[in-house]
């Protein structure tokens, strides 16, 4: 069976973290969206989403295919279900589509808008589909989780090292070449996983729910609130509080950050702060792309959200409820407003546009520094990126 996680509504939803991919490479607990499938499904996915996303993530079609919405969490009995799919037949949840069967000629069909005859099953338990950014801090405890059983299974962890304090009764799992000495793990919350080669530096104090990716480091006297995930090649440091980063990113020093998503290649300065609640204790309001306008998350936690290749100067502060876009860069002092368009290059002061050259440029040093290439992929992506968020640049 040939599978393929398809963009559906959310990825409007959940810009401006799609804007550079699709919903199912989204990561949240320990694995992306589309690396649960692939494990759950014994398959490797393909994508079928926008089409300017298209040529890095390239959509595979055979005679036999299976549509996955690719905001949906798997979990065994999903899965299930998905398989015993017949041809021309779909699964449904609140009128939403989760998964729908078609050979080739349907397939065209369907992304014609023209399918119209195919039986319907309703799931009859809860699914649950990222539709929202927040959702991603949110859910992010009972993923790693999830992702942690789906990871350890039938597997046996590395040693810890006998400097590291441990507390509580759920697992750590180390995998081969992670260093941690003279931290302390605490586990009363939930398990803690440490990926490949990756490091806890002396001094950090965690607490799980946690897990840390691979090639990534936590610095000296960081101090980790679960459930936090720290996405791999990245660097962390300072205070952290139910955050989850993508990966290629930095916040290498003190400073606070809390329910919170960082999309890759970003990087937070020095002493860089965010609130995550509101001096009134008020519901946060989040700026929304499909609405532009401000919607209600009916949440009192909530920080800040990071789209791809932005970055922020030294002792920036960020309001509580912020979205920053694709490829900005904030600095100086005072709170920049809580929606910072892609692109944007400015703070409290006033922004002006941040020109693709100049953006191209640090892109290419970030990505040599992690020993990858900025390609033309890439540049047509942000160059896209860049015309679709031009509307939001009114300065």
């Amino acid at each position: 069976m040939n599978y393929i996680l398809f963009d559906g509504t959310e990825h409007f939803s959940l810009l401006p973290l799609t804007y550079t991919r699709p919903v199912a490479e989204i990561r949240i607990g320990i694995l992306k969206i589309s690396e649960k499938w692939n494990r759950y499904l014994n398959s490797t996915c393909s994508f079928l989403t926008e089409a300017y996303l298209q040529e890095k993530f390239p959509v595979h079609i055979e005679s036999d295919n299976v549509l996955i919405n690719g905001a949906l969490l798997p979990n065994e009995d999903i899965t299930e279900q998905i398989k015993l799919l017949k041809p021309q037949e779909s699964l449904t949840y609140n009128q939403t589509l989760l998964a729908i069967r078609l050979d080739e000629a349907h397939l065209n069909l369907f992304l014609e808008g023209q399918l119209e005859q195919y039986s319907n099953t309703e799931y009859d338990s809860e699914a649950q589909l990222v539709a929202h950014t927040w959702d991603i801090f949110s859910w992010n405890g009972e993923e790693i989780e999830a992702d942690f059983d789906l990871i350890t299974k039938n597997r046996h962890s590395q040693s810890i090292n006998s400097t590291v304090q441990v507390v509580g009764d759920a697992p750590i799992f180390i995998e081969e070449g992670a260093q941690l000495t003279f931290c302390t793990l605490n586990t009363t919350n939930g398990p803690i996983y440490i990926g490949k080669d990756a490091e806890i530096m002396e001094g950090s104090s965690i607490r799980g729910p946690f897990a840390l990716c691979d090639h990534s480091t936590v610095k000296m006297g960081a101090k980790i609130y679960g459930p936090t995930t720290i996405g791999p090649e990245s660097k962390i440091g300072g205070e952290l509080n139910n955050v989850v980063v993508f990966g290629y990113s930095n916040k290498a020093h003190d400073g606070f950050l809390g329910n919170s998503v960082i999309g890759e290649w970003c990087n937070l300065g020095a002493d860089s702060n965010n609130s995550n609640l509101k001096n009134n204790y008020a519901e946060v309001r989040l700026w929304d792309y499909k609405t532009e306008r401000f919607a209600k998350t009916g949440l009192q936690f909530c920080g800040l959200i990071m789209g791809d290749h932005s970055k922020c100067g030294i002792n920036t502060m960020f309001n509580t409820g912020t979205v920053v876009g694709v490829s900005a860069n904030i600095f100086g002092s005072g709170f920049p407003r809580n929606f910072v368009p892609s692109f944007s290059w400015g703070g409290a002061a006033g922004f002006t546009e941040y020109k693709t050259d100049k953006a191209f440029e640090v892109a290419e040093k970030v990505f040599k520094r992690r020993s990858l290439t900025f390609d033309d992929i890439e540049k047509q992506i942000l160059n896209h990126v860049f015309d679709l968020t031009q509307k939001y640049r009114k300065y």
